[in-house]
C-alpha cells in the first residue's frame, strides 16, 4: 500500500479540525430542531408527529455520516447509541447502525508511523512478515497480519493516533449533539451516569496494557473450558497503544450460513457454550466481556469458540448482581411484587413514580421467559424483537414515566440484546434454563 505523501491530513483528524467538525454539526442540528419548534406551532397534532420523525430521520443520518468519518471516540459512542433502542428515538438509532460495520482503514504510513514510536523500530525490523493491509479496521485501531520471527503467526491490534486525547472534547460534543430536542429520553442524573459509564468504558478500550491485562485475567478464569479460546498476548511487542496477540482463526457467524459441518446440533452447542461462558463471567468472575458485535467471536466445527477483543469489559458490584438474581427469581416463580422490587433495585423503576400492575409486568415477562424456560426455543424462526418493539409501543402512557435506562444494566443489556442476534444468526434451537440455573446458585 502507497501513500501519497502531499496528501493532506484530513480535517476531523486534527483536535482542531474535530472540534469544528462536531460544533459545525451540533449547530446544524440545533437550527434544524429550532425550526420544527416553531412550526408545530401552527401544525395539527398528526401533522407535527410526521415532521419529527422525517426531523429524526434526518438528523441520523447526518450524526451517523459525520461520526463513520472520524473515527475516534465519538464513532465509538455512536456504535455503543445504536444499541441503546430505549435510549434514543427509533429513527436515529436505526440510522446509526451503520456504524456497526468495518470503518475504512488509516493509511498505512500513519500505522507505521504509530509502530515506530512504540515499538522504537521499524515493523520489518521487528517482525518476520507484517502485512500493511488491515485484517480489519474499527472505531479506534486497526489490525494486522503479522509473523514473529519464530514463525508463530500473530495479529497486531495498533491504535490510531490522538483518540486518546480527543476523548473528552469529543465526549462533550456529542453529549450536546444527543441532547438536543430531547433526543435522549431520560433525565439529567440518568443522562449523567450513562456518560460516566460509557466514558470509563472507553478509557479501558484505549488502554491496551490494560486489555493485556485483562485477557489473561480472563484466560485464566476459563482455564479449565478447553472450548473457549482466548488469544494469549505476546507481551514484548505490545504497548499501551499496540496489542500483539496469537492468531486464533476461526469462522464468522457470515460463513457458517452455508457451512455443512455446523450441523443442528453443533449450533445448539456454540449457543449453549457462548451462553454459559457470558453466564459465568458474569455471576462469578463478575466481570464480563461486554462488546456483543459479531466481529469479536469466531467458531469452529468441532465446538470451539473464539473470544476477541477485552478492551471492552464490565464489572459488576455484588449489589447489582444480587438485584439480577432477585429479579430472575421473582419472573420464574410470577411474583410481580418481587419484580417490581427488583426493578427498583435496579434503578429502572422509578420508586416515586406510579404503581406498576402485575397485569403489565405479566405481559413483559411471558415474553422474555420463554428462551430461558425448559421447551427449546428456536432463535431462527424468534420474533422476540417484533413483539418487543411492539409492546414498547403499547406501554400506557401512565407508565412512561415510570421506567429508565439504568446505567447499572445498560451494559448488561447491551451484551444480551447483542447475543440475541448471534443466536438468531446460529440457528440455535435450544433450552438456557440448565445455565439459568447455574446462574441463579449463590
Amino acid at each position: 500500500m502507497k501513500d501519497d505523501p502531499k496528501k493532506k491530513k484530513p480535517r476531523s483528524s486534527t483536535p482542531t479540525g474535530r472540534l469544528l467538525r462536531l460544533t459545525g454539526m451540533t449547530t446544524s442540528i440545533a437550527s434544524r430542531v429550532a425550526g420544527h419548534q416553531v412550526k408545530k406551532l401552527f401544525q395539527s397534532e398528526e401533522a407535527s408527529a410526521r415532521d419529527r420523525e422525517k426531523l429524526m430521520r434526518n438528523v441520523g443520518k447526518q450524526v451517523a455520516e459525520t461520526l463513520g468519518e472520524m473515527k475516534g471516540a465519538v464513532m465509538k459512542v455512536g456504535q455503543i447509541a445504536s444499541q441503546m433502542q430505549d435510549l434514543l428515538p427509533e429513527e436515529i438509532a436505526q440510522a446509526l447502525e451503520v456504524l456497526q460495520k468495518a470503518s475504512a482503514p488509516m493509511p498505512f504510513s500513519i500505522i507505521r508511523r504509530q509502530l515506530r514510536q512504540e515499538l522504537g523500530d521499524d515493523p520489518l525490523n521487528l517482525f518476520a512478515t507484517f502485512e500493511d493491509i488491515p485484517f480489519a479496521a474499527a472505531s479506534i485501531g486497526q489490525v494486522h497480519r503479522a509473523t514473529l520471527k519464530d514463525g508463530t503467526d500473530v495479529v497486531v491490534k495498533v491504535q490510531y493516533p490522538a483518540v486518546k486525547e480527543s476523548i473528552d472534547s469529543d465526549m462533550r460534543q456529542l453529549r450536546r449533539i444527543l441532547r438536543l430536542g430531547a433526543l435522549f429520553k431520560v433525565n439529567e442524573a440518568t443522562l449523567d451516569a450513562i456518560f460516566k459509564e460509557i466514558r470509563t468504558q472507553l478509557a479501558e478500550e484505549l488502554d491496551y496494557e490494560k486489555e493485556a491485562s485483562n485477557i489473561q485475567r480472563f484466560r485464566e478464569f476459563h482455564q479449565d473450558d478447553d472450548w473457549l479460546i482466548i488469544p494469549n498476548v505476546i507481551s514484548e511487542l505490545s504497548t499501551g497503544k499496540i496489542l500483539t496477540l496469537v492468531y486464533e482463526p476461526g469462522d464468522d457467524l457470515q460463513a457458517l450460513e452455508s457451512d455443512e459441518r455446523y450441523t443442528q446440533d453443533m449450533r445448539n452447542l456454540l449457543g449453549v457454550r457462548l451462553f454459559e461462558a457470558i453466564g459465568k463471567q458474569i455471576f462469578f468472575l463478575r466481570e464480563v466481556h461486554c462488546d456483543p458485535h459479531p466481529g469479536n467471536f469466531a467458531f469452529r466445527p468441532d465446538g470451539g469458540l473464539i473470544m476477541y477483543d477485552f478492551g471492552a469489559t464490565k464489572r459488576l458490584d455484588e449489589t447489582d448482581l444480587i438485584g439480577m438474581r432477585h429479579l430472575m427469581r421473582a419472573a420464574y416463580a410470577d411474583d410481580f411484587e418481587a419484580v417490581d422490587q427488583a426493578l427498583i433495585e435496579l434503578e429502572v423503576r422509578k420508586p416515586d413514580s406510579p404503581a406498576v400492575d402485575e397485569a403489565f409486568y405479566r405481559k413483559w415477562v411471558n415474553l422474555l421467559i420463554p428462551p430461558f424456560s425448559d421447551t427449546p426455543f428456536d432463535f431462527s424462526h424468534s420474533r422476540l424483537h417484533i413483539e418487543l418493539v411492539k409492546e414498547t409501543r403499547n406501554t400506557p402512557w401512565r407508565y412512561l414515566e415510570s421506567f429508565q435506562p439504568s446505567a447499572r444494566t445498560l451494559q448488561i443489556n447491551r451484551i444480551f440484546g447483542g447475543h440475541y442476534w448471534t443466536m438468531v444468526k446460529l440457528g440455535v434451537n435450544t433450552s438456557f434454563r440448565d445455565q439459568i440455573e447455574m446462574a441463579l446458585q449463590e
